[in-house]
């Protein structure tokens, strides 16, 4: 017997609210104020915590994939919290249409909704894989704009915090202006204005500028990567404030962005099809859907450039870097990308590396801590320290092994200041 859910009708619109699990805190305050644009009632989650956890863990198996387990905890730790009519809330999850695990978790989540006797909540999907049909939500261009600058918007925003925020004279400055900034550009995306190629053009460089004119001190510092299992990777919840933890070891930490996910996801589309076989448009449609995605790309890296900030390496580019590491043909997950984003970072002088993964990823254990010995071989200077992230793993531990690698990095940077 097929089991029905309930589906988020056009008229739901009026009279629902939309929970956002928070992966991405800054990209996705833009993209929540993109769904507002289009009409849509919603609200981006901030509870956290180990009550999250624990909730996740009352509805979803321990051996279940740890990003699950989280989303999960926050959408019912919000929806207990007895702060939403239940008849009028909706929740929404991404979907990435891939082998991992992750596209399952939407069916995840309404098993856990039933088992809370809350099984009436719908559930939409926000992917570009054509799934969930009848619950995802519909896809116009100018929607699809909105949430491509929101990402653009967003990796900027995370960029030019990470790289001034260490060296700044007075604390607080960068913090200051990527919270005015963000105010500001989410205020333009719900008047429909700030997506377009022209507009963006306009706004990104001055950003740069505002940041690069933050009065500050370049004394050198332990400068520290972070890739890993996307969600681990970004989500503050998933990676027990990381950011926050290397910031206070007085790092500079670079968070590789999201849209790097997008494209790598798009590029699979084309290498499928060249990896086994498929139509002219198949094996071509990835170049078509990069070059639009990637019309902005040129103004990001410039705007960060232009203003003495260090800027990631286009798309193609970063496509080149697993020569000789990892075929293209391992995309489960982070797959290839996980690889090629460490050894951008070392070849960028972030040689000092956090791998983050949800302890029994297998696409993360294969592509991101199976690659560090073959990194290291390539490359000498590679201080890489994969870190699990699950239940049971505890928040002293996974500090402690990164404090380590952090005093192999302080000596290095220590040795090269007495050789100047």
């Amino acid at each position: 017997m097929e089991t029905s859910y309930p589906v988020f009708t056009p008229e739901m619109k009026k009279t629902h609210k939309i929970l956002i699990p928070n992966m991405a805190p800054v990209q996705f305050r833009i993209l929540a104020a993109a769904m507002e644009r289009e009409g849509y009632n919603v609200e981006l989650l901030g509870n956290c915590g180990s009550h999250v956890a624990e909730q996740g863990l009352k509805y979803v198996h321990n051996d279940t994939c740890y990003p699950a387990l989280l989303v999960i905890g926050q959408f019912l730790d919000a929806l207990e919290s007895g702060r939403y009519d239940l008849e009028h809330t909706a929740l929404i999850i991404t979907q990435t249409g891939g082998g991992c695990r992750a596209s399952n978790y939407i069916f995840l989540l309404r098993k856990a909704l039933e088992r809370a006797g809350l099984g009436h909540i719908p559930v939409l999907s926000l992917n570009f894989s054509g799934l969930e049909k009848g619950n995802s939500l519909p896809m116009t261009m100018r929607f699809v704009r909105m949430l491509l600058a929101a990402v653009y918007y967003g990796d900027l925003l995370v960029a030019l915090r990470a790289q001034t925020e260490p060296y700044e004279r007075r604390a607080g400055d960068a913090e200051a202006l990527q919270s005015r900034w963000l105010d500001t550009v989410c205020a333009e995306i719900r008047q429909g204005r700030g997506f377009s190629q022209h507009e963006m053009k306009r706004v990104m460089p001055r950003i740069a500028e505002e940041f690069a004119a933050i009065p500050a001190e370049r004394t050198p510092k332990v400068k520290v990567g972070v890739v890993g299992e996307i969600y681990v990777k970004y989500s503050p919840l998933g990676n027990n404030d990381l950011e926050k933890f290397l910031a206070s070891q007085d790092c500079e930490v670079n968070l590789p962005g999201l849209m790097g996910f997008i494209q790598y996801s798009a590029y699979n589309l084309s290498e499928t099809a060249r990896l086994y076989g498929g139509t002219f448009f198949e094996k071509h449609i990835s170049d078509w859907v990069l070059a639009f995605i990637g019309q902005m790309e040129h103004v990001i890296i410039a705007a960060l450039r232009d203003n003495g900030y260090h800027a990631p390496l286009p798309f193609r580019e970063l496509t080149t870097l697993t020569e000789g590491i990892i075929g293209m043909g391992d995309k489960m997950g982070e797959g290839w990308l996980l690889t090629a984003e460490m050894v951008e970072l070392i070849r960028a002088g972030y040689e000092n590396i956090v791998c983050a993964q949800p302890f029994g990823c297998l696409p993360n254990h294969i592509a991101g801590k199976g690659m560090i010995n073959k990194i290291r071989e390539l490359y000498p200077d590679a201080n890489i320290t994969p870190i699990d992230y699950d239940p049971g793993a505890t928040r002293v531990n996974q500090e402690n092994r990164i404090k380590l690698m952090l005093a192999v990095a302080r000596e290095r940077l220590a040795l090269r200041q007495t050789a100047k």
